[in-house]
């Protein structure tokens, strides 16, 4: 039986993108599950565990500031004859995109001065990433010095550094650091250690853009939900290293603290009315990786948006039938996203210059959404993996078992998603208007205004007629079409993304929204990813139950959009009561169970936080509650 993934909802983390450190509650680093510090794909300490004369500290408060940094309260034993604690002592963890501090700091109440012999067994690792994922931990071999540890080649090194003269005793891959304090009656001290990480082979660094910026207003809910958020996304940002000035958001940490195509761009889409900066560097960043080639064994196409790159090959399944290579393009959507991304960023202010910057790859995007996203010429997009190791869903909902019918069943590929389709007529939409706009009505590649218009308009009608299903509630839009392009009848979270996107007219329109307002989706927390009267419905199943932040927030996008105002709310109301119950972090997915089965929200055990759409769902939700405009989409102009 293969190992669980680990779960980290019970874990405290501090992250400054491509850093990140994970631990128990209490700070203990203890090498178990995800806990461990890390830069980029690979964990390079598993242990990091402080004890004082011998002994833990009792650990009685975590006080989260920001993303990066993380304090972990504890009371120190003492032989005064008091039952009060009077000795504290704090362990404050920061992260920064150059490696992990912590800082020591010791107070007591005491009438007396105490001293104290303060340990911290620190251990190198060399695990990666995906391996930990699945449940596993190889670490090749790591030697250790007082100075440091060089744990993978000549451009990966961990570098130590102290305050307050500690012992330093290296042996195998551990070192050991012993303070010897002095604390005086009634006073206190501090000392620290830092371990710098440097990784020459990343393929993504640290930004050198300045942070995101945003009033978030007084105490009242929205305002900490934003103020968290906007840490967060920050603690995400990252530049590829091909392209340093050009910032983007990684996905979301642990697993995913990278550049991913859709992630990235439906996150800076979200952002888009604060900040149109990111949304320039995300297309910019990825349209330099813009595929050139046909390639089945990585799905790179030319004029294709990226899914994902990694440092190494190597991204494994349970059932050993995943691969995935460094650089991998197993996505239907991001090109259409880019398209839309790029349009919208325009209308929200990004200067024409960045605009017309990206002229070249919006017609090689149109030409791979007119050449190679249709595979069959059935008029729709579709996707199947080919190579045999690649990912067998390529949408959102990416899992291996995310595409049922309504009775359980899984769909046969290639599969043909519902909101792809509308995310390929906004694009056609979008990228009409800018040819437009920039004077491209006749060029040599055959993108015209006016055959993207008629592509657009023959989609509608084609979706119209092959979509829709019915059942003892209505009509509604299929999951998807399977490889005998029947409709897949799921009632699923999927038809909420055509909202916004222009292809549904407006009566289709009116039964999406009853569909998804109904309580068999709409958990009073957020949409479900299917219906509770689906077979495979199970309030924590991945894509089939569970509901992910980013999902309703995409949702609520497009009911303002077509003006179900009052809808958009009741959304951002249930969201922002989910954000509530988990310390003003929205996770990037919860559980499905309903607002009247529990409180709090109960957690995804697995799921990443911060995840970069979840964060950035937070502006959605101020949109529906009318603190922050709502911006003009492709839709809205076509």
């Amino acid at each position: 039986m293969a190992p669980p993934q680990p779960y980290l909802h019970d874990l405290s983390a501090v992250i400054a993108a491509p850093i990140q450190a994970w631990s128990a509650s209490d700070g203990q680093i203890r090498g178990s599950g995800a806990q461990g510090i890390y830069c980029s794909d690979t964990r390079v300490v598993s242990e990091a565990v402080v004890s004082v004369n011998g002994v833990e500290p009792e650990w009685v408060s975590t006080q989260t500031s920001s993303a990066d940094t993380v304090s972990y309260l504890s009371f120190l034993h003492t032989e005064a004859a008091v039952a009060d604690p009077l000795v504290s002592f704090r362990r404050t963890r920061t992260a920064t995109p150059a490696g992990i501090t912590e800082r020591f700091q010791i107070a007591s109440a005491l009438d007396t001065a105490t001293g104290f012999t303060v340990l911290i067994r620190l251990c190198a690792d060399d695990s990666a990433i995906a391996e930990i994922k699945q449940g596993k931990h190889s670490p090749g071999p790591v030697a250790a010095a007082a100075c440091g540890w060089q744990w993978r080649d000549e451009t990966t090194e961990l570098a130590l550094g102290t305050s307050g003269n500690p012992e330093i005793n290296a042996a195998g891959s551990a070192v050991t650091l012993a303070w010897h304090v002095d604390v005086p009656a009634g006073g206190g001290t501090e000392f620290s250690w830092t371990i710098a990480i440097r990784d020459a082979s990343a393929p993504m660094i640290a930004p050198s853009t300045a942070p995101l910026e945003m009033h978030t207003g007084a105490g009242d809910p929205l305002s900490q939900l934003l103020r968290h958020a906007i840490s967060d996304l920050n603690a995400l940002r990252l530049a590829d290293r091909t392209s340093p000035q050009d910032t983007f958001l990684a996905a979301g940490a642990p697993w995913f603290l990278t550049m991913f195509g859709r992630d990235s761009l439906i996150a800076a889409r979200m952002l888009l009315p604060i900040d149109t900066m990111l949304a320039g560097g995300t297309l910019r960043a990825l349209a330099s990786r813009q595929g050139t080639v046909t390639n089945s064994e990585t799905a790179e196409q030319p004029g294709k948006i990226l899914h994902e790159i990694r440092r190494d090959a190597g991204v494994i399944s349970d059932a050993g039938s995943l691969s995935l290579p460094p650089v991998y393009f197993g996505t239907i959507d991001a090109t259409l996203l880019w398209i839309v991304v790029l349009h919208d960023a325009w209308q929200a202010g990004l200067p024409e210059a960045e605009v017309k910057a990206l002229l070249p790859n919006l017609e090689r995007a149109l030409i791979w959404l007119r050449d190679f996203g249709d595979s069959d010429g059935d008029g729709f997009l579709e996707y199947l993996d080919t190579s045999g190791h690649g990912l067998a869903n390529q949408g959102w909902k990416d899992s291996g078992d995310s595409i049922r019918w309504r009775d359980g069943r899984l769909a046969d590929g290639p599969i043909a998603l519902c909101e792809v389709q509308g995310y390929a007529y906004a694009a056609a939409q979008a990228g009409a208007t800018l040819l437009e706009a920039f004077g491209m009505e006749d060029n040599q590649t055959g993108n015209t205004p006016k055959q993207w218009r008629r592509y657009a308009n023959a989609m509608s009608e084609r979706f119209r007629a092959s979509f829709w299903c019915t059942d003892q509630d209505g009509p509604y839009p299929a999951i998807a079409l399977d490889a005998a392009k029947r409709p897949v009848d799921s009632v699923a979270s999927n038809m909420g993304h055509l909202l916004g996107t222009g292809i549904l007219n407006p009566e289709e329109t009116r039964t999406v929204v009853r569909r998804l307002m109904d309580p068999a989706m709409f958990s009073g927390f957020g949409i479900r990813t299917v219906s509770t009267k689906d077979a495979a419905y199970w309030p924590t199943r991945y894509h089939a139950g569970s509901v992910w932040t980013h999902d309703t927030a995409v949702i609520i996008s497009g009911l303002l959009a077509d003006g179900y105002t009052a809808e958009a709310l009741t959304l951002a109301q249930g969201l922002l009561k989910a954000a509530d119950g988990f310390d003003w972090r929205l996770p990037e997915l919860f559980s499905g169970h309903g607002v009247n089965e529990v409180w709090p929200p109960v957690p995804y055990p697995a799921s990443c936080r911060p995840q970069a759409w979840a964060a950035a769902s937070a502006i959605p939700i101020a949109q529906a509650f009318g603190q922050i405009p709502v911006l003009r989409t492709a839709s809205r102009v076509a």
